[in-house]
């Protein structure tokens, strides 16, 4: 369907775009988050590490130097003259348009980066910054990645999100109308979501048009409000070969045209409580592919008619 995959992959995209493997380089903007600096709250959500969910990134470091960096090390794993600059923790849009704007243009300014990924809350988008992106995104290859994680108010509110379903679609819209790439992060396994409760976050991420979907399993991560959670109320963890069936009924019902960003991720060894099988994102990946194959299934075949 998309080369040797059942599911519309962002590798097979990106290279039929820019037409060679492209590398996202991970970057810390130095940014922090309205749930983390008393705008909203003080603790984030529930499951984010103090790193702001990324903990592969360099806090410390400028911009350029951390691409230069990411560049020499993936160089070991891959050949490529075609980079993405990945503002990925904490909230990316949450600063002055000025102070935005000089971030992703010395991005930009380094060699071989073709493009900006920039993660971000659907309340963190005012109609400036939305211009801002839109500016970038007439000048670069550009997506916004929006943490959604359940559409389910109940879910919302335990994990602390802090912002409505209502405030994701207006974002969602301000980005439409501007013609901006829009990716929706979804979280398989969070305490109290049933099959279908999950399921349903899948469909209505798929009605909405966007461009591109990141999904994975829950992780409970040392030194997070969810690992306190976890200790003094347990749910259950989703083993693997739940997880596997999962994502493929979900693959099932997501357009086709929709990119898939992830399927699984990798939380830090040292720092992962549960679920450990998640460590082997290779394996999971595999199990993936072989269960579609086995269902003779693929993106969108469960799509209603």
């Amino acid at each position: 369907m998309w080369n040797d995959k059942r599911y519309h992959t962002l590798d097979y995209e990106l290279k039929k775009i820019f037409g060679e493997k492209t590398i996202k380089l991970s970057i810390d903007g130095n940014f922090t988050c309205p749930n983390r600096d008393g705008t909203i709250g003080r603790k984030g959500c529930i499951f984010c590490s103090d790193r702001g969910s990324g903990d592969f990134t360099q806090r410390g470091k400028t911009i350029t130097e951390q691409i230069a960096e990411q560049k020499q090390f993936m160089s070991k794993k891959w050949k490529s003259n075609t980079y993405i600059a990945y503002f990925q923790n904490y909230t990316n849009t949450y600063d002055s348009v000025d102070n935005l704007r000089k971030k992703f243009y010395e991005a930009l300014g380094c060699e071989d980066i073709k493009g900006i990924a920039i993660a971000t809350r659907p309340d963190c988008i005012s109609d400036e910054i939305a211009d801002l992106l839109e500016e970038l995104s007439h000048k670069t290859f550009l997506w916004v990645e929006l943490g959604l994680q359940s559409i389910h108010d109940k879910t919302a509110e335990l994990i602390r999100r802090g912002y409505c379903l209502e405030q994701f679609n207006h974002a969602v819209e301000i980005l439409k109308s501007k013609n901006i790439k829009t990716v929706v992060h979804l979280i398989m396994g969070l305490p109290g979501e049933s099959k279908e409760q999950m399921l349903n976050s899948v469909k209505y991420i798929s009605s909405l048009n966007i461009w591109g979907v990141k999904i994975h399993m829950l992780h409970i991560l040392e030194n997070t409000d969810l690992a306190e959670y976890y200790v003094k109320n347990p749910f259950v963890i989703l083993s693997q070969e739940e997880y596997v069936n999962l994502v493929c009924d979900a693959l099932e019902l997501l357009k086709g045209d929709i990119v898939v960003h992830r399927i699984t991720g990798d939380g830090k060894k040292s720092d992962l409580i549960e679920p450990r099988w998640t460590l082997n994102k290779l394996n999971v990946l595999s199990d993936i592919d072989k269960t579609l194959k086995i269902r003779g299934s693929f993106q969108g075949k469960n799509l209603p008619l």
